[in-house]
């Protein structure tokens, strides 16, 4: 299974904003954004490049990839999905990125990052409906439970997330005491807390 494993700062240092990709820690002045608000690698000129559509399309791209943890092949296969679900392609394609099981376990506040949200699927510690799942880019769907396995119920991982996590989104209910939550809807945009245009990625992929 593909994932990145380079320098999670270097991603945020590159698109110049925080992608929260290290949970807490973004949130402090250990941030790379902070200390060192450039983009990586050498710099032999202090002049910018000029940014062309092209190339604001891509960043915007890039930034999603980024965010939630996804390679190149990933991110084409599901924007092919949103563009024939009906419906605005962009909002489509964020609403299968945030359904992304390994998202949902963040969304609920059990990981402190999407990438240890990810790690804790692979690992066999949730529960969808019931049934053991550990396929970090499974589906879910309005209705669905996601539960902390029976064995897992005592990680330090999950009970830390839980005492640092703030506001959920609306679209998400959690009971701290079972370590469970529920999908109550299918997010709309306004309900989705990423800061990003989809629309340029939709034309960025209609040239």
């Amino acid at each position: 299974m593909a994932v990145y494993h380079g320098p999670r700062c270097r991603q945020c240092r590159r698109e110049g904003i925080k992608l929260m990709l290290k949970g807490e820690r973004c949130k402090t002045e250990n941030c790379a954004v902070e200390k060192r608000p450039f983009p990586p690698g050498m710099r032999v000129s202090k002049r910018r490049r000029s940014a062309t559509e092209y190339n604001t399309q891509l960043r915007e791209k890039q930034k999603i990839r980024r965010i939630y943890g996804i390679l190149e092949n990933q991110f084409r296969l599901y924007f092919g999905a949103a563009a024939k679900a009906t419906g605005v392609t962009g909002e489509r394609l964020l609403q299968l990125l945030e359904l992304r099981l390994d998202n949902i376990v963040y969304r609920l506040g059990f990981a402190a990052s999407r990438s240890a949200a990810r790690q804790l699927v692979l690992h066999n510690h949730f529960l969808v409906n019931g049934k053991k799942v550990n396929i970090p880019s499974y589906q879910l769907k309005a209705g669905d439970t996601v539960q902390v396995h029976e064995k897992s119920k005592n990680l330090e991982a999950v009970h830390g997330a839980l005492k640092a996590m703030h506001d959920i989104p609306d679209w998400l209910t959690v009971d701290k005491v079972k370590l469970s939550g529920n999908v109550v809807r299918i997010p709309d945009r306004a309900s989705i807390p990423v800061n990003v245009q989809e629309q340029l990625v939709v034309e960025l992929y209609s040239r």
